[in-house]
């Protein structure tokens, strides 16, 4: 019991010190490329926060578990847009002023898309290699094409030099990640020791685990006055997560998306997605209101499965 408690302090500890690190190096990194901390979210922090799900998926594709690796890809979808989003909006108000919109369009047209492919019930290495080729063609797009600036880009202050903002990047990475499995450690022992299924395990807290950089990222993002940061790192996960993690685990196990996801899981990331777009289009804020909405249907879910 000790340990298990002690290794969830010291995940806690690690999430809020890789947070705080990973975007001070961001923001820095921005600074320095001349690109917004929007693009920096959607990029940078959207695909290094994304890792985690990606050692999970492409080691269980690799095991030949598909329904863990693409599991893990609509449930971390499904946490990032609720739970993530969701928790970083009612302890910090995140001002949108219309950014973000067209990425949040296109985390939409992939989830579809991906719900369109398990329906289908066609797998195929071509397929996660277009996957893939997509992602790149977005990141391209979205250089080239970075919109209109975010408010807190106009605020430059000195900021730190390449060796810095990327060793600040990469601790902070590190810290999130390891932060991240400690607590999830911690928190498994914890259930076993309560008695507790490993199925409920699974479908609660290792998902979630696996989504705690972003939530650390995007906490510390919108509590340092950073919406961009915070709202690309949730919208440019979901993006990551579908593109190169769910294309990667088609190139490697190319087999058809199991059809226990082709229902109601895949049916909420969906929506979720939808819901991200409609408050982006909407609204100025996303608040309090709006985020404790979001936290409760993600707790419904979670009894609803459980159920």
């Amino acid at each position: 019991m000790m340990n298990a408690l002690i290794f969830c302090a010291v995940g806690l500890v690690g999430l809020a010190l890789g947070g705080e690190l990973l975007v001070r190096g961001a923001v820095g990194m921005a600074q320095r490329l001349r690109v917004s901390t929007l693009f920096t979210g959607l990029v940078i922090v959207g695909s290094a926060t994304s890792m985690p799900e990606m050692v999970a998926s492409v080691q269980a594709a690799l095991a030949g578990s598909p329904e863990i690796a693409w599991g893990n890809i609509v449930g971390s979808n499904s946490a990032n847009a609720l739970l993530i989003l969701g928790v970083t909006a009612l302890l910090a108000p995140i001002a949108v002023s219309g950014m973000g919109r067209r990425d949040a369009v296109v985390a939409l047209g992939v989830s579809l898309a991906l719900w369109a492919l398990a329906i289908s019930g066609i797998g195929a290495r071509g397929i996660g290699l277009v996957m893939l080729a997509l992602l790149v063609a977005y990141v391209v797009w979205r250089y080239r094409h970075p919109g209109a600036a975010v408010p807190e880009d106009d605020h430059i202050d000195h900021p730190p030099g390449w060796f810095a903002a990327g060793g600040l990047f990469v601790a902070g990475l590190a810290a999130l990640v390891a932060g991240g499995q400690a607590l999830v450690s911690g928190a498994i022992d914890l259930a076993l020791l309560a008695g507790v299924s490993e199925t409920a395990i699974g479908l609660t807290v290792v998902a979630v685990g696996t989504s705690l950089p972003e939530l650390a990222a995007s906490l510390a993002a919108a509590m340092r006055g950073r919406p961009g940061l915070a709202l690309g790192n949730v919208v440019g996960s979901n993006i990551y997560n579908i593109l190169m993690i769910g294309g990667a685990t088609m190139a490697i196990a190319p087999f058809p998306l199991p059809a226990s996801l082709a229902g109601a899981q895949m049916a909420l990331m969906c929506a979720s997605a939808a819901m991200v777009l409609v408050l982006l289009w909407r609204g100025e804020t996303i608040g309090r209101l709006a985020g404790a909405a979001m936290i409760t249907i993600f707790a419904a879910n979670v009894v609803w499965v459980f159920s």
